[in-house]
């Protein structure tokens, strides 16, 4: 009798540990900017139909109070007032599965400075439940620096900078012409209702310091704003006349605005535009240059913008869009992959464009395969250069696993099997800098400590901009033709593009060759050969 007992308690003991689930969400936090839309992302696992369990996202100790609650298969109305008609529940991924395969991610919309903190994703059913902590943090770029100058009585030139629209603070940076750091005489922070930094910033500089002055202001994600101002045509070789620096700088202030005025009428009347009633104010003008579009396309939009919604939409999807594309084109090179550097197993097409995991590769170990890397077999030690890769196959969806970015050429053995896999191996000072997807653990970069982004939509169509003299390499979203992230760093020696396909994703990683027709980009018509065959 006691050992029947015995069993079934076994028996019962077993049914209940069969159904337990864990919670699992990403190991970074998520970062993402003021007035977009992040995904949260959180799954249980083993993956199993959610749609009958009960799901609760709530911050801090509000459990009875929650973000999002989902009860008897519907989204309860019951929630905190400030995230009504926010959130949701989403795909974390395009091949998730929703709800039905153990997807509970959260969707925020119309992201706010308040948002940023800890949300706990907490699920549970019947005789078990499981929560996890995931942390959201919120950045605002501020506007492109303005530079103005004043003449001291020394004979030196007082520059100032100020930006605005910035969260959290951003640090200030003085740089002369030679890339050479100046120190600002005083930064002054100033915090706004809306919670966002206004920065002040000043320094003083002779004609012998410097020609060229900039000012960046930047976050610890890598983005930053940066303005120039060329001072040769400023500072008066005379330094006892200050009124003759400022009637220079009145007269090239007068001349600018006549350039702008003939480009606006010259424009309106190629285009057919009516006349303009009324100027975009502050306000409208911040939502415009919130892109980073350059400070030479900030200028442009600022020539003929107007404040109804139709034509803000427009200039910033077609115009804005299309000059970054543009300029960003003009910097393009031509790009292959050396296979003779390259994983053992990859597979690359007889033209060195296209590259894939190989038929029956297992990946032994955990997490994204870091050491699957095709290097490009262009170096480079100076100057500006961009290319673009396909990350979709007509009719199949975006890839979930790559990484893409530039590495010192030094590291880069030849065929090396035994490279390490650990993500420790490839960090910004041991010379790697890149942009990682790694399917449900999101985007991420590998700054110390990572940053994890979140991009919707997946891109299809990958920019890389490196700027080598200025330490910034640049991504792009080519088909939303929208700036995704910036990182800023300091290159030495000669660098080459890095290319890693990820495991197991249906489309390969493709390197086009610019510029390209808007039409979506033609896989290649070579076959996939074994990386061996092309050494």
């Amino acid at each position: 009798m006691m050992s029947s007992i015995i069993i079934a308690l076994l028996v019962n003991l077993l049914i209940e540990t069969s159904e337990s689930f864990t919670v699992v969400v990403p190991r970074d936090q998520t970062v993402a900017h003021v007035g977009s839309t992040v995904t949260l992302p959180c799954w249980i696992s083993p993956p199993e139909n959610a749609e009958a369990l009960e799901i609760r996202w709530y911050r801090h100790d509000q459990f009875s109070n929650p973000v999002l609650f989902y009860q008897h298969g519907k989204i309860q109305d019951v929630q905190e007032e400030s995230f009504r008609n926010r959130s949701s529940l989403t795909l974390r991924s395009d091949l998730s599965g929703g709800l039905k395969n153990g997807d509970v991610s959260l969707r925020l919309e119309k992201l706010r400075i308040q948002d940023e903190g800890s949300f706990h994703c907490y699920v549970s059913g019947e005789s078990k439940y499981d929560s996890r902590e995931v942390v959201l943090k919120v950045t605002a770029l501020g506007s492109a620096p303005v530079l103005f100058p004043q003449p001291l009585d020394d004979g030196r030139m007082n520059i100032s900078c100020k930006s605005s629209g910035w969260y959290p603070e951003p640090n200030v940076t003085w740089m002369s012409d030679e890339r050479t750091a100046l120190r600002p005489g005083r930064v002054s922070r100033s915090r706004g209702a809306d919670e966002m930094f206004s920065v002040h910033s000043w320094t003083a500089v002779s004609h012998s310091d410097a020609q060229l002055v900039s000012c960046s202001m930047s976050l610890k994600t890598g983005e930053f704003r940066e303005g120039r101002l060329n001072i040769q045509a400023i500072v008066s070789s005379d330094s006892s006349d200050p009124w003759k620096a400022l009637f220079f700088t009145l007269l090239i202030c007068a001349l600018l605005g006549l350039t702008g005025l003939i480009l606006y009428k010259y424009r309106h009347k190629l285009t057919g535009k009516k006349t303009v009633k009324e100027f975009c104010d502050d306000e409208t003008m911040e939502r415009l240059t919130k892109e980073d579009v350059g400070d030479k396309i900030t200028e442009e939009l600022k020539k003929d913008t107007v404040c109804d919604d139709e034509s803000t939409e427009k200039l910033t999807k077609e115009v804005v869009g299309d000059t970054i594309i543009e300029e960003l084109r003009k910097h393009a090179v031509q790009i292959t992959i050396d296979p003779g550097r390259s994983h053992p197993d990859l597979m690359i097409t007889n033209d060195r464009k296209t590259v894939r995991d190989a038929p029956g590769y297992q990946h032994t170990g955990e997490g994204f395969p870091y050491h699957l890397c095709a290097p490009g077999a262009q170096t480079f030690t100076s100057g500006r250069h961009y290319w673009e890769v396909n990350l979709a196959r007509e009719d199949t969806p975006p890839k979930k696993y790559w990484l893409i970015g530039v590495a010192k050429h030094e590291n880069l053995r030849v065929k090396d099997r035994s490279a390490s896999k650990d993500r420790s191996a490839f960090t910004q000072s041991s010379g790697y800098w890149f942009l990682c997807s790694d399917g449900p653990n999101g985007f991420y970069t590998n700054s110390d400590p990572p940053v994890t982004l979140s991009l919707t939509p997946r891109p299809k169509q990958l920019g890389v901009l490196l700027d080598y003299d200025h330490g910034q390499l640049s991504f792009y979203n080519v088909k939303e033709k929208k700036h995704l992230l910036t990182m800023s760093s300091r290159f030495t020696g000669s660098v080459v593009p890095l290319f890693n396909p990820g495991v197991g994703d249906p489309s390969p990683l493709t390197i086009l060759d610019c510029p390209k027709t808007e039409e979506t980009p033609v896989e290649s018509s070579e076959p996939l050969l074994s990386n061996s065959s092309n050494a």
